[in-house]
């Protein structure tokens, strides 16, 4: 098939193009390369696939609407994974106007390109965030999730909404993934696995927020590539048990669905420090802080739904998902 996969400079979007390749797809990757972290890290990303005879590359921002629909008109791609987002709950306090045009506009002009290039299928990330305030766990797709505490949280449910307008309007099979911690070789360095690792490693302190009592659903990579792979196989149809009388946020008579993609297995945060001391080598203090602005105590993933619908189940512990992690953490940044 034709796959555009946007984000594919991105830690998810690059792990997924592999795969898709390596199963004989065809792909489109697109990304700005924008700096909000290391644009060399990105590019490491796809140097592992950028000479690979299926695969070509775009240069483009998804707010340039013209851009991408040129983009579309060129390749004709079947299915769309759309992972492209200006991502971070705490970046998003200071720098909101970045999440307003890559997150709301950028994904507007998806669903657009979408509707007018007749796409089987559109996979799109949304967030674990978008729970919010919620506080009964595990987090449920039946759950109602609208008091989101960051402006990113709020992006990524307004996805899901658009989404579903244009699955209703134009019966565009749509599939949101809800992403809970995702970590693992080639992560993001804003995000705490990578950030931590770093502190370790020379020995500095670590701040600690919420004191440490942080729980968090952490996913590993390699499991969060096959339930895309596994959704993407298996495009969206309408919900012929829906009641509109007793509507459930997740499900639709369009051909829509919303997904949880986690771990199913909280772990605090002192203990993944743990871990990764362990890996490291090295123990190091640490400054135990509040709560941040933005944050929430704890995430766990129910992920019923997708095993019952697709039969894919998390299989990367935790111990064996940061071994692996380390590993490649101390040979990149060693090089």
């Amino acid at each position: 098939m034709r796959i555009l996969v946007t984000g594919a400079a991105g830690f998810i979007g690059a792990a997924l193009i592999e795969r898709l390749l390596a199963r004989g797809e065809r792909v489109l990757g697109v990304d700005n390369h924008n700096d909000y972290y290391d644009p060399a890290l990105k590019q490491a990303r796809l140097d592992r696939f950028a000479a690979h005879p299926g695969y070509r590359h775009a240069r483009l921002d998804i707010a340039d609407g013209a851009a991408l629909r040129e983009a579309f008109a060129q390749f004709r791609p079947e299915r769309v994974v759309h992972l492209a987002a200006q991502a971070g709950v705490r970046h998003s306090l200071t720098t909101p106007g970045a999440y307003v045009q890559s997150n709301l506009v950028g994904f507007g002009n998806m669903l657009e390109a979408c509707r007018h290039g007749a796409v089987q299928h559109l996979v799109f990330a949304s967030s674990s965030s978008v729970y919010g305030a919620n506080r009964k766990l595990p987090f449920s797709e039946a759950d109602a999730v609208d008091h989101p505490v960051s402006l990113y949280a709020a992006t990524k449910k307004s996805n899901e909404l658009m989404a579903h307008a244009y699955s209703h309007l134009y019966r565009l099979p749509a599939t949101g993934l809800r992403f809970f911690t995702v970590y693992g070789p080639w992560g993001r360095p804003d995000m705490s696995p990578i950030l931590f690792a770093r502190r370790i490693q020379r020995g500095e302190p670590l701040q600690v927020f919420n004191h440490g009592r942080h729980q968090r659903d952490f996913t590993y990579i390699d499991d969060i590539v096959e339930g895309v792979l596994a959704v993407l196989d298996r495009p969206a149809a309408p919900d012929p048990a829906y009641d509109p009388l007793h509507p459930h946020p997740a499900r639709s008579d369009a051909p829509f669905r919303i997904y949880n993609i986690g771990g199913d297995a909280p772990v605090e945060l002192l203990r993944f420090i743990e871990l990764l001391e362990r890996a490291l080598g090295r123990t190091v203090e640490k400054h135990l802080l509040p709560m941040q602005p933005g944050d929430v105590e704890a995430t766990w993933a129910d992920v019923s739904a997708l095993r019952t619908a697709t039969g894919w189940q998390p299989r990367v512990g935790i111990e064996d998902g940061i071994a692996r992690f380390v590993r490649w953490f101390s040979g990149y940044y060693s090089a």
